[in-house]
């Protein structure tokens, strides 16, 4: 395939913005695109579609909303045909159930991303078994997985016996996540005085980003500091539980609540401290992005978080078995210890800046489908 180029069928699971569809982002924006022609195909629309559409990546939308679901499989077979991929690059569980049949079908090579593995530690024995086994299945048809951390890789060298993969570790891009730039004035627009601390938490709200814990931790610190203000950035099915949790400990003076926004910088540049007290993350893109911006950041010591922060020297790293008391301690000690904050903004930027920049990123998808390619036509 000398001289042509490689047409790399990106699949993610929606078109929302997380943590994978920002991966994702960042990929096709940055992939050599007179080496490689990304497609993206997303099982629903959303913001990221309109996103794609506006710096010229052409995307497909397949509706569904399940994993395996053997509706779809026709359709995305037919769409690998007619936009003649050569490459299968499937993110996460629901895409690459979704893809795989089509990649084996016309015999393309196919790569699995593992953003975060389908099975959690919250979830009941039978079910968690299921995904374990519906893991262990998918990775097997790929040609080549990729893990964000090696934490992801190492759990599932335990679970599934015989297992590798590339790590290829989720990264920010310094142009858009940049401490020196200037930003919009958030705190006026949110009626926040320059003089109060901003905790920031922008996350999904729900189970898994632990929002409630997060608010009654809060209430815990307000009662010993009073120039705080808690910022929650996003939506999700607690959201009504976040509210009526709010209204209960009288804390709508000083949490103030946001749905999903595409300023992240602007809202990042605000903050003073950054938050993230998630039952399971892979290698969480957010807290890289707090990161790049210089902000005092707290999260559970869970997955892939630990490979990027190093407890009391970039960041705090929050227990997870005892996470309401932890977190409203170290959230405490953030608030009144200038020196500890000022500390941790530093070495966060230092630890992170350049280490994860999303051209390595793309560089390092990109070598792997040339190799396949390669491969293939040897």
């Amino acid at each position: 395939m000398e001289g042509k180029k490689i047409k790399v069928l990106q699949g993610i699971r929606q078109g929302k913005i997380g943590g994978g569809e920002s991966y994702l982002l960042s990929l096709v924006e940055n992939l050599d695109r007179s080496r490689i022609e990304p497609v993206v195909l997303s099982f629903t629309d959303g913001p990221m579609i309109d996103r794609l559409k506006k710096i010229g990546i052409k995307t497909h939308v397949i509706h569904t909303e399940t994993p395996f679901d053997v509706r779809v499989w026709k359709k995305v077979s037919h769409l690998v045909k007619e936009e003649h991929i050569d490459v299968v690059h499937a993110h996460g569980t629901r895409a690459m159930s979704n893809m795989y049949s089509a990649a084996k079908k016309k015999q393309l090579p196919l790569l699995y991303t593992c953003h975060a593995w389908s099975f959690h530690v919250d979830q009941n024995a039978i079910v968690k078994k299921l995904r374990i086994g519906s893991e262990k299945y998918l990775t097997k048809q790929a040609d080549i997985n990729i893990c964000g951390a090696k934490a992801n890789r190492d759990e599932a060298r335990k679970l599934f016996g015989k297992f590798d993969a590339e790590i290829i570790y989720n990264s920010v891009d310094p142009n858009k996540f940049n401490p020196t730039d200037t930003y919009k004035n958030i705190r006026q627009e949110l009626g926040i005085a320059a003089d109060e601390i901003i905790i920031a938490s922008i996350a999904r709200l729900t189970l898994q980003k632990q929002p409630l814990k997060l608010i009654t931790a809060f209430a815990e610190v307000c009662k010993s500091v009073n120039n705080i203000k808690l910022l929650m950035v996003g939506d999700g099915e607690l959201k009504d539980k976040v509210i009526e949790l709010i209204a209960k400990l009288q804390l709508k003076d000083r949490i103030i609540l946001q749905p999903f926004r595409q300023d992240v910088p602007d809202l990042l540049a605000a903050a003073d401290i950054f938050v993230l007290p998630s039952l399971w993350e892979a290698f969480p893109i957010a807290l890289l992005e707090a990161m790049y911006m210089g902000k005092a950041v707290a999260a559970t010591n869970v997955d892939g978080t630990p490979e990027m922060i190093e407890d009391n020297y970039n960041g705090l790293l929050l227990d997870p078995t005892n996470l309401e008391a932890d977190l409203a301690k170290k959230l405490t000690a953030l608030c009144v210890n200038t020196s500890l904050r000022k500390k941790l903004q530093a070495n966060a930027i230092k630890s992170v800046y350049n280490k994860y920049n999303v051209s390595t990123l793309a560089k390092k998808n990109q070598l792997l489908y040339e190799q396949l390619v390669s491969d293939r036509s040897r």
